[in-house]
């Protein structure tokens, strides 16, 4: 008898991963110091506000939904639902999404170019670490429905 996993098996919060590794950046930029002049122009302030208002325009939305069909946020206790419309309808991932546009955005406010530097490496470890494994704890809790899902929305944008 085959047996359904409970939760998708992602011990490490997302928010945790993305800190640990701006932490990592800052500690970089402390090691091996690059330029930080682009930072100081109005350019880089636009930017900064651009990826934090995209970032809002994405987690807002996500968690909102979330709170209303009562699914939990902690990645180790099993879904309710599968969310498909709304912000979920354009990504399948609209909160590590999210953190990623604040991740970038904040890059823009210290000054790092190691936090930009690093973004691959986020992408490849939340995709890796967390997206991976729910998607297979989705397909095994929602089967179909999970793969008609994931046909017709991108897993980023």
């Amino acid at each position: 008898m085959e047996t359904k996993k409970k939760h998708p098996g992602v011990y490490i919060p997302p928010p945790v991963i993305y800190a640990a590794i701006f932490l990592l950046s800052l500690f970089l930029e402390k090691v091996f110091q690059l330029s930080v002049w682009f930072f100081k122009t109005q350019t880089a302030t636009v930017l900064g506000y651009l990826f934090v208002a995209l970032s809002l325009t994405l987690v807002s939305p996500a968690l909102l939904k979330f709170l209303k069909s009562g699914n939990t946020l902690i990645t180790v206790k099993p879904a309710n639902s599968l969310q498909t419309d709304g912000i979920y309808a354009v990504t399948r991932n609209p909160m590590y999404l999210g953190l990623l546009s604040l991740y970038t955005g904040i890059a823009f406010f210290t000054g790092n170019w190691w936090t930009i530097i690093l973004i691959p490496l986020v992408v490849i470890i939340i995709t890796g670490y967390v997206i991976k494994r729910e998607e297979m704890y989705l397909h095994d809790a929602f089967g179909p429905d999970f793969t008609a899902y994931k046909i017709k929305v991108r897993r980023w944008i």
